[in-house]
């Protein structure tokens, strides 16, 4: 390399500008300027558990390049699609990458959601960030709404529901078919429930449903979140629904029937609602406008809804529990009401 003289050296430098001048740096993306990816559309058919598990599996792969080409844009879409099936990791892994913006543009107050969802379905590393984050603001993000599929899940599973049947003017019930109790279902308590259940204005089948869902008619049943007896009462829902002991069949059921009385009444008698509602709480099914982004709560509702012949709408009692005050959001576009006369079960 050929080396300047001395003078040769200053005059180059005289004619590069002012002292200090440099030539300007190199043009780097803001972290406003990072692409933000577009929420993926609804699936068209049913979604299986091992499809969610793949897209999370290539999201990995493509946000840290292991094994293909990195690309966060493409990562963040699929982690996208399987937090809305209620993938905790993924849940957590996107929420990583809004905060740390990983190829993506930063936004904190749709991960605040994503950290919260992971967290309340236990995945221990998103209960700190979300801690910091704080309480998420405003309706949940698209990656987290309901999918539309889980309607086609059932379909799957059970013939249609027949349609409604008006009794007198005002007021239309259901027309229900008749549901069998599962025949490991001990006959007294079945018994019981059929004669009891009306005092609440519960159709008996989807009180047995619901125990041979929570506690698969296991009296002494714990769960790790501390739900006690057959209708898996937690303490602040025993106290509330005046169950001193949870272990007693007959108080854990008038119990549960009581709650499943109030969230039929909150939610007007749809019945995929009051499911989740059962498993992860009213307030969790408000917050995320609809069946929250859990997994364990999606099946739930499958699996209650596949227990009762695929029956959308329940009567339900308007004096039993005001309406929620999400309603107009939560309800789905010609849904039926069916209203009961008043009960005062015991």
């Amino acid at each position: 390399m050929r080396r300047l003289a001395p003078a040769a050296l200053l005059a180059a430098l005289a004619a590069a500008g002012p002292a200090g001048a440099q030539l300007p740096p190199k043009v780097l993306p803001t972290l406003d300027g990072l692409p933000r990816p577009a929420a993926p559309p609804l699936e068209k058919g049913p979604v299986v558990p091992a499809r969610v598990e793949r897209w999370r599996e290539e999201a990995k792969a493509l946000e840290h390049g292991d094994g293909v080409p990195r690309d966060p844009v493409r990562a963040a879409e699929l982690y996208c699609r399987a937090a809305r099936h209620g993938d905790a990791e993924a849940q957590y892994n996107l929420a990583w990458m809004l905060t740390n913006a990983r190829g993506i543009e930063r936004n904190e107050a749709v991960a605040a959601h994503l950290f919260a969802a992971a967290a309340e379905q236990g995945f221990v590393q998103a209960r700190n960030m979300s801690a910091r984050l704080g309480t998420p603001l405003g309706d949940p993000p698209a990656c987290l709404r309901p999918p539309d599929e889980d309607r086609l899940l059932l379909a799957a599973a059970v013939p249609p529901a027949p349609p409604p049947a008006a009794t007198r003017p005002g007021v239309t019930r259901p027309l229900v078919l008749p549901v069998p109790p599962p025949a490991h279902a001990p006959e007294p308590l079945v018994k019981f429930i059929e004669m009891v259940a009306p005092e609440y204005g519960l159709q008996p089948h989807l009180v047995w449903t619901v125990i041979a869902t929570e506690s698969n008619f296991d009296a002494s049943a714990v769960s790790p979140k501390n739900a006690q007896g057959l209708m898996q009462l937690i303490p602040d829902t025993a106290r509330r629904f005046g169950v001193r002991n949870a272990f007693d069949p007959v108080q854990n059921i008038r119990g549960g029937m009581a709650y499943l009385r109030w969230l039929l009444a909150r939610f007007e008698g749809d019945l995929r609602l009051v499911a989740a509602a059962y498993n992860a709480g009213e307030g969790a099914v408000e917050r995320y406008l609809g069946v929250p982004p859990f997994a364990e709560t999606r099946l739930y509702v499958l699996k209650i809804r596949a227990g009762v012949a695929g029956q959308t709408h329940h009567p339900f009692d308007p004096t039993a529990a005001e309406p929620s005050p999400r309603l107009d959001v939560l309800r789905q576009p010609g849904a039926p009401r069916w209203t009961l006369p008043p009960t005062n079960p015991r």
